[in-house]
């Protein structure tokens, strides 16, 4: 045997999702995808790697993500490719290499899986992390964003998530946001030397992302900067009135952010976070907003977009501390048997639960009830099955609510019929 500082870890910035967490990871991902379906998007599965360029013209060389924290490396054919850190770009690729950006209309897609960044992993920041997100390709139409909106405020009311808040803000256009930048550079200049090393880089790099500063001494400084919502066009104008005035309509709460900005370059108009207050600083559950020119940055025709992306580590954090979801991966019965009669007894029984979609845990090896009903707590099972020889015999079951701990006889043949019963009066387990 390896000695014990010989033996291979997880490597930093990754981890193992195990029961019964894994559980509560496909019970959120289920309720995501029922509303997501429900508003007509459908799944689309991209690779985890693509071709360098594909993120530098997107996402922006200037951004941090592509010039400190992606994964890339070259093929034998000497081609660099790199681990995904966003997938909106991957999602565009596929439309404009399918073809299904010339069949007109507008398409919707949804999206999950892994993404990596070379981050400081920090508590809910991983460097494989989980996104789960949407695009709607086709419209530039207002209430594309507002329909949005709506569909993620339903997904926090399915999930209880409260002490939410949606963070709204809009970037403008090539039109309008040179004209912004010029003059939020302009007065960076008098002030940058006060400002963190990020701030001061990206002063030169990239002025807007100076916006999206989180170390306290510098927000004094940030708050006194230009406001981009004053620079807008009229189209930009006209765009983020028609997005918050549907947003009223539908009494969906929001709170205008003239500083949130997204750290990728292929925004225009509409962004938007989700944050909550349970999460401490890092408290984003989401975020996204309008691409109208992505596609010509990889090469595409003029393509209209809008999506976003949840953060599945921080995402799940919030939803685990609501209480909301169980995440106990336990079965739903325990069968236990004694004698050699009453094990295939418990077998078949194990069987028709199992076809019934029931989750039923049986043991292999002769254990006596005591321990049986230990092993059935310690696994948090609902109800346990007691199979025994004289039970076979007379054609009965014995059945143990492991809430109340009470316990009956039951009718081998209406063992089906007892347990829809009981799951039907029961909570979700």
């Amino acid at each position: 045997m390896a000695r014990n500082a010989d033996r291979i870890r997880a490597v930093k910035g990754t981890r193992d999702i195990l029961p019964p967490e894994s559980r509560l990871w496909l019970k959120v991902e289920e309720i995501c995808r029922d509303i997501l379906d429900a508003y007509g998007f459908q799944e689309i599965r991209t690779p985890i790697f693509e071709e360098t360029e594909l993120f530098a013209r997107s996402v922006g060389t200037n951004t941090d993500i592509v010039s400190k924290e992606m994964y890339s490396f070259e093929d034998r054919d000497g081609r660099s490719l790199t681990l995904r850190p966003e997938a909106t770009a991957s999602v565009m690729r596929a439309y404009l290499d399918s073809g299904a950006v010339n069949q007109g209309g507008v398409k919707k897609y949804y999206y999950s899986g892994p993404m990596f960044r070379r981050e400081r992993p920090q508590k809910g920041r991983f460097r494989q992390f989980y996104q789960i997100g949407a695009e709607v390709l086709g419209s530039d139409h207002p209430t594309v964003d507002v329909e949005v909106l709506e569909m993620l405020d339903l997904l926090l009311e399915r999930l209880s998530l409260t002490d939410c808040v949606l963070l709204l803000n809009s970037v403008g256009c090539s039109t309008c946001r040179p004209a912004y930048v010029e003059a939020l550079q302009s007065s960076l200049e008098s002030v940058a030397s006060k400002m963190c090393a990020d701030c001061r880089r990206r002063t030169s790099t990239n002025p807007l992302r100076v916006l999206d500063c989180k170390v306290p001494a510098d927000q004094p400084i940030i708050e006194g900067l230009p406001k981009i919502l004053d620079y807008l066009c009229s189209e930009c104008s006209g765009h983020f009135r028609a997005v918050t005035s549907g947003l009223d309509r539908r009494k969906i709460r929001y709170t205008i952010t003239p500083r949130l900005v997204r750290g990728l370059d292929y925004y225009t108009r509409t962004t938007f976070e989700i944050t909550h207050s349970g999460l401490g600083s890092q408290n984003a559950l989401l975020g996204g907003g309008r691409y109208d020119g992505l596609s010509e940055l990889i090469g595409g025709p003029p393509v209209k977009g809008l999506g976003f992306a949840i953060g599945e580590d921080r995402f799940l954090m919030a939803v685990e501390r609501s209480g909301a979801l169980a995440s106990s991966a336990g079965p739903e019965v325990f069968v236990a048997w004694m004698g050699e009669e009453a094990r295939e007894a418990a077998l078949g029984a194990a069987r028709q639960l199992r076809r019934e979609g029931i989750r039923t845990e049986i043991v292999f090896d002769p254990v006596n009830f005591k321990k049986s009903l230990a092993l059935a707590n310690k696994m948090g099972a609902r109800w346990t099955l007691i199979v025994g020889d004289d039970e076979v015999k007379r054609g009965l079951f014995q059945i143990k609510d492991m809430q109340t701990g009470q316990q009956e006889e039951l009718p081998a043949g209406r063992l089906m019929e007892e347990m829809r019963a009981r799951r039907n009066k029961s909570a979700p387990v």
